[in-house]
Protein backbone atom coordinates (compact mmCIF):
# COMPACT_ATOMS: atom_id res chain seq x y z
CA UNK A 1 0.00 0.00 0.00
CA UNK A 2 1.57 3.26 -1.12
CA UNK A 3 1.70 6.58 0.74
CA UNK A 4 -0.36 9.41 -0.69
CA UNK A 5 1.41 12.28 -2.36
CA UNK A 6 1.42 15.70 -0.62
CA UNK A 7 -0.23 18.52 -2.51
CA UNK A 8 2.24 20.09 -4.85
CA UNK A 9 4.70 17.24 -5.05
CA UNK A 10 5.41 13.52 -4.82
CA UNK A 11 5.96 11.54 -1.72
CA UNK A 12 9.71 12.39 -1.60
CA UNK A 13 8.69 15.96 -0.76
CA UNK A 14 7.41 14.89 2.65
CA UNK A 15 8.66 17.25 5.37
CA UNK A 16 11.68 15.89 7.18
CA UNK A 17 12.70 16.36 10.79
CA UNK A 18 15.27 19.09 11.43
CA UNK A 19 18.87 17.89 11.76
CA UNK A 20 20.20 17.14 15.18
CA UNK A 21 21.77 20.20 16.74
CA UNK A 22 25.50 20.38 17.18
CA UNK A 23 26.25 18.68 20.53
CA UNK A 24 28.90 21.28 21.31
CA UNK A 25 26.43 24.13 20.84
CA UNK A 26 23.87 22.30 22.96
CA UNK A 27 26.46 21.84 25.71
CA UNK A 28 27.41 25.52 25.59
CA UNK A 29 23.78 26.63 25.80
CA UNK A 30 23.15 24.43 28.82
CA UNK A 31 26.51 24.99 30.55
CA UNK A 32 26.67 28.77 30.15
CA UNK A 33 23.60 30.49 31.60
CA UNK A 34 22.27 33.59 29.91
CA UNK A 35 23.50 36.86 31.38
CA UNK A 36 20.81 38.23 33.69
CA UNK A 37 19.36 41.61 32.71
CA UNK A 38 21.23 44.50 34.27
CA UNK A 39 19.42 46.70 36.73
CA UNK A 40 18.92 50.44 36.28
CA UNK A 41 21.76 51.01 38.75
CA UNK A 42 24.12 48.92 36.61
CA UNK A 43 22.95 50.47 33.32
CA UNK A 44 23.07 54.15 34.21
CA UNK A 45 22.59 54.72 37.94
CA UNK A 46 26.21 54.41 39.04
CA UNK A 47 27.36 56.45 36.03
CA UNK A 48 25.01 59.28 37.00
CA UNK A 49 26.10 59.08 40.64
CA UNK A 50 29.80 59.32 39.68
CA UNK A 51 29.04 62.21 37.31
CA UNK A 52 27.27 64.16 40.06
CA UNK A 53 30.07 63.45 42.54
CA UNK A 54 32.62 64.58 39.96
CA UNK A 55 30.65 67.76 39.25
CA UNK A 56 30.56 68.53 42.98
CA UNK A 57 34.27 67.79 43.33
CA UNK A 58 35.23 70.05 40.41
CA UNK A 59 32.90 72.78 41.68
CA UNK A 60 34.50 72.73 45.14
CA UNK A 61 38.05 72.77 43.79
CA UNK A 62 37.22 75.66 41.48
CA UNK A 63 35.28 77.69 44.02
CA UNK A 64 36.97 77.07 47.37
CA UNK A 65 38.72 80.19 48.65
CA UNK A 66 40.50 81.31 51.81
CA UNK A 67 39.25 84.67 53.13
CA UNK A 68 40.98 86.67 55.85
CA UNK A 69 38.37 88.03 58.26
CA UNK A 70 39.56 90.62 60.78
CA UNK A 71 39.45 89.19 64.27
CA UNK A 72 38.66 85.65 63.05
CA UNK A 73 41.65 84.76 60.92
CA UNK A 74 41.41 82.78 57.69
CA UNK A 75 38.06 81.25 56.84
CA UNK A 76 36.97 79.04 53.96
CA UNK A 77 34.46 80.43 51.49
CA UNK A 78 32.92 79.34 48.18
CA UNK A 79 33.09 81.43 45.01
CA UNK A 80 30.10 79.83 43.28
CA UNK A 81 30.67 81.57 39.94
CA UNK A 82 34.29 80.38 39.68
CA UNK A 83 33.33 76.86 40.72
CA UNK A 84 30.49 76.74 38.19
CA UNK A 85 32.71 77.96 35.35
CA UNK A 86 35.35 75.32 36.04
CA UNK A 87 32.71 72.57 36.35
CA UNK A 88 30.80 73.56 33.20
CA UNK A 89 33.90 74.10 31.08
CA UNK A 90 35.77 70.97 32.16
CA UNK A 91 32.85 68.53 32.29
CA UNK A 92 31.68 69.70 28.85
CA UNK A 93 35.05 68.73 27.39
CA UNK A 94 35.25 65.39 29.19
CA UNK A 95 31.62 64.51 28.43
CA UNK A 96 32.08 65.31 24.73
CA UNK A 97 35.19 63.10 24.66
CA UNK A 98 33.50 60.10 26.25
CA UNK A 99 30.24 60.45 24.34
CA UNK A 100 32.23 60.53 21.11
CA UNK A 101 33.50 57.04 21.99
CA UNK A 102 30.07 55.91 23.19
CA UNK A 103 28.09 57.00 20.14
CA UNK A 104 30.66 55.59 17.70
CA UNK A 105 30.61 52.25 19.53
CA UNK A 106 26.81 52.13 19.50
CA UNK A 107 26.81 52.94 15.78
CA UNK A 108 28.81 49.76 15.12
CA UNK A 109 26.74 47.66 17.53
CA UNK A 110 29.55 47.32 20.08
CA UNK A 111 28.41 46.70 23.65
CA UNK A 112 29.71 49.66 25.66
CA UNK A 113 28.94 51.30 29.00
CA UNK A 114 28.07 54.89 29.67
CA UNK A 115 31.01 57.04 30.87
CA UNK A 116 32.43 56.50 34.35
CA UNK A 117 33.68 59.81 35.77
CA UNK A 118 36.36 59.80 38.46
CA UNK A 119 35.95 62.39 41.23
CA UNK A 120 39.18 63.37 42.97
CA UNK A 121 38.92 66.57 45.02
CA UNK A 122 42.59 66.44 45.97
CA UNK A 123 43.77 67.18 42.42
CA UNK A 124 44.31 70.36 40.43
CA UNK A 125 40.84 70.29 38.81
CA UNK A 126 38.86 67.93 41.05
CA UNK A 127 38.79 64.91 38.73
CA UNK A 128 41.06 62.33 37.14
CA UNK A 129 38.96 62.22 33.96
CA UNK A 130 36.53 59.58 32.76
CA UNK A 131 36.45 56.28 30.88
CA UNK A 132 34.06 53.84 29.23
CA UNK A 133 34.16 50.04 29.14
CA UNK A 134 33.87 48.12 25.88
CA UNK A 135 32.32 44.71 26.64
CA UNK A 136 32.30 43.06 23.22
CA UNK A 137 34.84 42.53 20.44
CA UNK A 138 35.41 45.23 17.81
CA UNK A 139 34.12 43.99 14.43
CA UNK A 140 36.87 45.44 12.20
CA UNK A 141 39.59 48.08 12.01
CA UNK A 142 37.23 50.68 10.55
CA UNK A 143 35.09 50.48 13.67
CA UNK A 144 38.19 50.46 15.89
CA UNK A 145 39.49 53.61 14.21
CA UNK A 146 36.18 55.46 14.41
CA UNK A 147 35.60 54.53 18.06
CA UNK A 148 39.15 55.47 19.01
CA UNK A 149 39.38 58.79 17.19
CA UNK A 150 35.84 60.05 17.87
CA UNK A 151 36.56 60.79 21.53
CA UNK A 152 39.65 63.02 21.20
CA UNK A 153 38.27 64.91 18.21
CA UNK A 154 34.91 65.54 19.91
CA UNK A 155 36.60 66.67 23.11
CA UNK A 156 39.02 68.87 21.16
CA UNK A 157 36.14 70.50 19.27
CA UNK A 158 34.43 71.46 22.54
CA UNK A 159 37.76 72.50 24.07
CA UNK A 160 38.37 75.17 21.40
CA UNK A 161 35.62 77.63 22.45
CA UNK A 162 36.39 77.01 26.13
CA UNK A 163 40.05 77.78 25.42
CA UNK A 164 39.15 80.96 23.55
CA UNK A 165 36.96 82.20 26.40
CA UNK A 166 39.51 81.13 28.98
CA UNK A 167 42.37 83.07 27.39
CA UNK A 168 40.13 86.11 26.92
CA UNK A 169 39.30 86.16 30.64
CA UNK A 170 42.96 85.64 31.62
CA UNK A 171 45.05 88.67 32.58
CA UNK A 172 48.72 89.46 32.05
CA UNK A 173 50.34 90.11 35.44
CA UNK A 174 53.89 91.05 36.51
CA UNK A 175 55.89 88.06 37.69
CA UNK A 176 56.92 88.69 41.28
CA UNK A 177 60.31 87.52 42.51
CA UNK A 178 58.73 85.25 45.14
CA UNK A 179 55.70 84.33 43.06
CA UNK A 180 53.28 81.89 44.63
CA UNK A 181 50.96 79.48 42.87
CA UNK A 182 51.34 76.73 40.34
CA UNK A 183 52.93 77.35 36.96
CA UNK A 184 51.65 75.31 34.02
CA UNK A 185 53.33 74.48 30.74
CA UNK A 186 51.74 75.94 27.62
CA UNK A 187 50.87 73.72 24.62
CA UNK A 188 51.41 75.17 21.16
CA UNK A 189 47.73 75.96 20.66
CA UNK A 190 47.64 77.76 24.00
CA UNK A 191 50.63 79.88 23.01
CA UNK A 192 49.18 80.75 19.62
CA UNK A 193 45.84 81.91 21.01
CA UNK A 194 47.59 83.85 23.79
CA UNK A 195 49.67 85.65 21.15
CA UNK A 196 46.55 86.34 19.10
CA UNK A 197 44.47 87.71 22.01
CA UNK A 198 47.02 89.32 24.35
CA UNK A 199 50.00 89.83 22.08
CA UNK A 200 53.53 89.01 23.23
CA UNK A 201 53.73 88.46 26.98
CA UNK A 202 56.94 90.06 28.37
CA UNK A 203 59.47 87.75 29.98
CA UNK A 204 58.87 89.33 33.43
CA UNK A 205 55.09 88.82 33.15
CA UNK A 206 52.84 85.78 33.23
CA UNK A 207 49.31 84.91 32.12
CA UNK A 208 47.04 84.52 35.13
CA UNK A 209 44.31 82.06 34.15
CA UNK A 210 40.78 81.81 35.46
CA UNK A 211 38.54 78.73 35.76
CA UNK A 212 37.76 78.44 32.03
CA UNK A 213 41.44 78.68 31.12
CA UNK A 214 42.26 75.94 33.60
CA UNK A 215 39.45 73.77 32.21
CA UNK A 216 40.72 74.23 28.66
CA UNK A 217 44.34 73.57 29.67
CA UNK A 218 43.32 70.29 31.32
CA UNK A 219 41.21 69.40 28.28
CA UNK A 220 44.22 69.86 25.99
CA UNK A 221 46.35 67.74 28.33
CA UNK A 222 43.77 64.93 28.41
CA UNK A 223 43.52 65.00 24.61
CA UNK A 224 47.29 64.77 24.19
CA UNK A 225 47.71 61.95 26.71
CA UNK A 226 44.92 59.91 25.15
CA UNK A 227 46.32 60.34 21.63
CA UNK A 228 49.66 58.78 22.56
CA UNK A 229 50.07 55.70 20.30
CA UNK A 230 50.25 53.21 23.17
CA UNK A 231 48.27 50.01 23.73
CA UNK A 232 44.67 50.64 24.76
CA UNK A 233 44.84 54.43 24.66
CA UNK A 234 42.86 56.22 21.95
CA UNK A 235 46.06 56.80 20.02
CA UNK A 236 46.83 53.11 20.34
CA UNK A 237 43.48 52.25 18.75
CA UNK A 238 44.12 54.65 15.88
CA UNK A 239 47.66 53.38 15.35
CA UNK A 240 46.58 49.72 15.29
CA UNK A 241 43.75 50.49 12.89
CA UNK A 242 46.10 52.27 10.47
CA UNK A 243 49.39 50.37 10.96
CA UNK A 244 48.37 46.97 12.19
CA UNK A 245 51.71 45.17 11.79
CA UNK A 246 53.83 48.04 13.17
CA UNK A 247 51.53 49.14 15.98
CA UNK A 248 53.22 47.08 18.69
CA UNK A 249 56.68 48.44 17.88
CA UNK A 250 55.36 52.00 17.89
CA UNK A 251 53.62 51.34 21.21
CA UNK A 252 56.86 50.09 22.78
CA UNK A 253 58.80 53.12 21.56
CA UNK A 254 56.13 55.55 22.78
CA UNK A 255 56.04 53.92 26.22
CA UNK A 256 59.79 54.41 26.56
CA UNK A 257 59.40 58.01 25.43
CA UNK A 258 57.06 58.45 28.41
CA UNK A 259 59.85 57.18 30.64
CA UNK A 260 62.29 59.64 29.02
CA UNK A 261 59.85 62.50 29.73
CA UNK A 262 60.59 62.02 33.45
CA UNK A 263 63.72 64.05 32.67
CA UNK A 264 61.53 67.19 32.55
CA UNK A 265 60.15 66.58 36.02
CA UNK A 266 58.61 64.05 38.42
CA UNK A 267 55.08 64.75 37.19
CA UNK A 268 55.61 62.16 34.41
CA UNK A 269 56.42 59.28 36.78
CA UNK A 270 52.80 58.30 37.43
CA UNK A 271 51.89 58.43 33.73
CA UNK A 272 54.91 56.33 32.73
CA UNK A 273 53.85 53.69 35.27
CA UNK A 274 50.20 53.84 34.19
CA UNK A 275 50.90 53.17 30.49
CA UNK A 276 52.99 50.15 31.44
CA UNK A 277 50.19 48.83 33.67
CA UNK A 278 47.60 49.33 30.91
CA UNK A 279 49.82 47.35 28.55
CA UNK A 280 51.47 48.05 25.21
CA UNK A 281 49.83 45.25 23.22
CA UNK A 282 46.64 45.81 21.23
CA UNK A 283 44.29 42.86 20.61
CA UNK A 284 43.07 42.18 17.05
CA UNK A 285 39.59 42.88 15.78
CA UNK A 286 37.25 40.20 14.43
CA UNK A 287 38.13 41.06 10.82
CA UNK A 288 41.58 42.65 10.75
CA UNK A 289 42.21 42.12 7.00
CA UNK A 290 39.21 44.28 6.03
CA UNK A 291 40.45 47.52 4.39
CA UNK A 292 40.20 50.76 6.31
CA UNK A 293 39.97 53.25 3.43
CA UNK A 294 41.97 56.36 2.51
CA UNK A 295 39.67 58.94 4.18
CA UNK A 296 40.48 57.48 7.59
CA UNK A 297 44.18 57.88 6.86
CA UNK A 298 43.55 61.61 6.43
CA UNK A 299 41.59 61.72 9.69
CA UNK A 300 44.49 59.90 11.33
CA UNK A 301 46.86 62.63 10.14
CA UNK A 302 44.44 65.20 11.57
CA UNK A 303 44.57 63.45 14.94
CA UNK A 304 48.38 63.61 14.78
CA UNK A 305 48.17 67.38 14.27
CA UNK A 306 45.78 67.65 17.23
CA UNK A 307 48.26 65.71 19.37
CA UNK A 308 51.14 68.02 18.40
CA UNK A 309 49.27 71.25 19.21
CA UNK A 310 47.96 69.84 22.53
CA UNK A 311 51.11 68.18 23.87
CA UNK A 312 53.43 69.87 26.34
CA UNK A 313 56.60 68.19 27.72
CA UNK A 314 56.31 69.92 31.11
CA UNK A 315 52.58 70.18 31.93
CA UNK A 316 53.31 71.21 35.51
CA UNK A 317 56.43 73.35 35.79
CA UNK A 318 57.97 71.48 38.70
CA UNK A 319 61.58 70.52 38.09
CA UNK A 320 63.61 67.93 39.92
CA UNK A 321 65.39 70.78 41.75
CA UNK A 322 62.01 72.05 42.95
CA UNK A 323 61.15 68.50 44.02
CA UNK A 324 64.36 68.12 46.02
CA UNK A 325 63.85 71.49 47.68
CA UNK A 326 60.20 70.73 48.51
CA UNK A 327 61.06 67.35 50.05
CA UNK A 328 64.22 68.56 51.78
CA UNK A 329 66.40 66.06 49.94
CA UNK A 330 68.75 68.84 48.85
CA UNK A 331 69.79 69.29 52.51
CA UNK A 332 70.84 65.69 52.89
CA UNK A 333 74.56 65.14 53.10
CA UNK A 334 76.61 62.01 53.00
CA UNK A 335 77.89 61.06 56.47
CA UNK A 336 81.42 62.15 57.21
CA UNK A 337 84.00 59.42 57.24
Amino acid sequence: MGLPSWPGGPRDSLPTAPPDPDPIQVWLRTALPLEPPRSAWQRWGRNLALFLLTAASVFLVGGLRTVDVPGQGALLAIDAWSGARLAIGLLSILLAHEMGHYLAARYYGVDVTLPFFIPFPFSLVGTLGAFIRIRSPIPHRRALFDIGVAGPLAGFAVCLPVLWLGIREATVQPLATEAEGLFLGEPLLFRWLTQLIHGSVPADHTLLMGPLGLAAWFGLLVTALNLMPIGQLDGGHVTYALLRDRAHAISRIASWVCVALIYFGPSWILWAILVRVLGRHHPPTRDDPAPIGRPRVLVGLLSLVVFVVCFVPDPIVFSWLDFFEATGLNRMRAPAR
